[in-house]
């Protein structure tokens, strides 16, 4: 398998299985709901984990949790500890409920106050970082290839975090002594407080992949200053770390009523309530893991009419074979989901049901296969539009079959009298 490595902006061999594959993918900073563009991570690295495991290799996924963070303390002061812990339990919740399992471990930055604190005082001896006023800052002149990663040059990098305290601007945080208004904090030999975002991450890959692994992966809008900074930290005190840099594309509000700067984004629980978690998993596929994906009330209608195309025709009967290795073809190059989904299509006009539930199966997408009974309130409201379609009441047959829609079922009219399927 081939994989698309930001770093060396090449495709990189993954070993053939069964081979080991490590996998990191920096999760969210947890400060309020997720929004569905937070879920595009998970839900890659899970079909991606999925699929080498599928191939035959041995898959440790590690999918972090930041649960201390300046957003944190921003969105609830005074209490940044309880809302961490409830965001985290919502994120839990939240994309537990895409069907596709979870990963092997969620590590949460708290839990790994020990090692973040070991990682900084070996920075430190080896003088690669010094403190400042309680604060631990990263020499960045120290480490030649920074700005490697984000093809940024060392001499035009910006400061990060300010503070004259600094030796150079460019130098960004280990530590960060407590401030009045923080009030969660932990002591060290500099002091009380608590962790730069970035050492966070170094530490817990090392703790759950050791010091090197195969692919780190995270948004595209993490490769400076987080990944940037997480490689130098790592690499410093001679962590191999990743092997593969992956970064997805961003996910785009393109809706005219949904922008961030409005506020009005749509949550994965949202997303999840409104839509479903097939009509979600099949958006996901229509774009390829590297590029943009466009997220709008179109975009999701048409993921749900994909949906319910594929849905059709397994309930049909099968009549061919189709050619499983040309999906294999496409997912060993880079990952290439839009062209396997193309390819399922391919199979549900030609009858080609054993593979085509077998492809569904690799991304959480079982279920379109599978036959569900309406429950009583539904058929009842479904009675209740035969009728009115009887009595020509055409109006009150409409606001029935939306009623109906509301619940998670459509109603479609046949020759003895209608039929139930559940919404993708």
């Amino acid at each position: 398998m081939r994989l698309q490595d930001t770093l060396s902006s090449s495709l990189v061999e993954l070993p053939p299985p069964p081979e080991p594959i490590g996998i990191y993918v920096c999760g969210p900073t947890v400060y309020q709901r997720a929004h569905i563009g937070n879920a595009r991570p998970f839900v890659v690295f899970m079909w991606l984990a999925r699929w080498l495991r599928a191939r035959g290799h041995e898959v440790r996924l590690v999918h972090n949790i930041t649960d201390v963070n300046d957003r944190i303390y921003e969105a609830a002061p005074g209490r940044s500890a309880e809302r961490a812990l409830e965001a985290t339990r919502w994120y839990l919740e939240d994309t537990a409920d895409f069907g596709l399992g979870m990963p092997d471990a969620q590590p949460l930055a708290t839990e790994t106050m020990p090692e973040i604190i070991a990682l900084i005082e070996e920075l430190i001896a080896s003088g690669h970082a010094y403190t400042a006023d309680g604060d631990v800052y990263f020499r960045v002149a120290r480490f030649e290839s920074y700005g490697a990663l984000s093809g940024q040059r060392p001499d035009q990098v910006e400061e990060q975090e300010p503070n004259p305290a600094k030796e150079d601007p460019r130098d960004f945080a280990l530590w960060k002594a407590t401030k009045e208004d923080e009030d969660t904090s932990w002591d060290s030999r500099w002091g009380l407080g608590r962790p730069g975002w970035h050492i966070e991450c170094s530490a817990m890959a090392a703790k759950e992949l050791g010091p090197e692994f195969w692919i780190h992966g995270g948004g595209l809008d993490l490769v400076f200053p987080h990944h940037e900074n997480e490689r130098a930290q790592s690499l410093s005190v001679g962590h191999p770390f990743a092997r593969i840099w992956m970064h997805n594309g961003m996910l785009r509000f393109t809706g005219e009523k949904m922008s961030k700067s409005l506020g009005n984004v749509e949550t994965i629980r949202e997303v999840l309530d409104t839509w479903g978690r097939e009509t979600a998993l099949v958006f996901f596929l229509t774009a390829h893991w590297r590029k943009p994906i466009d997220f709008s009330e179109e975009s999701m209608a048409a993921a749900r009419a994909q949906a319910e195309t594929l849905r059709n025709a397994l309930r049909g009967e099968a009549s061919a074979e189709g050619d499983w290795g040309a999906f294999v073809d496409a997912l060993e190059d880079d990952f290439n989901t839009p062209a396997a989904l193309a390819i399922m299509h391919d199979w549900a006009r030609a009858g080609a049901l054993a593979e085509l539930r077998r492809g569904l199966d690799l991304f959480g997408l079982g279920s379109l296969g599978e036959r569900r009974d309406a429950p009583p309130e539904v058929r009842a409201l479904a009675d209740a539009r035969s009728a009115a379609r009887a009595a020509r009441d055409f109006a009150e047959a409409d606001r029935l079959r939306a009623e109906i829609a509301a619940l998670g079922w459509d109603v479609r009219d046949a020759d003895d009298g209608y039929e139930l399927v559940p919404r993708a």
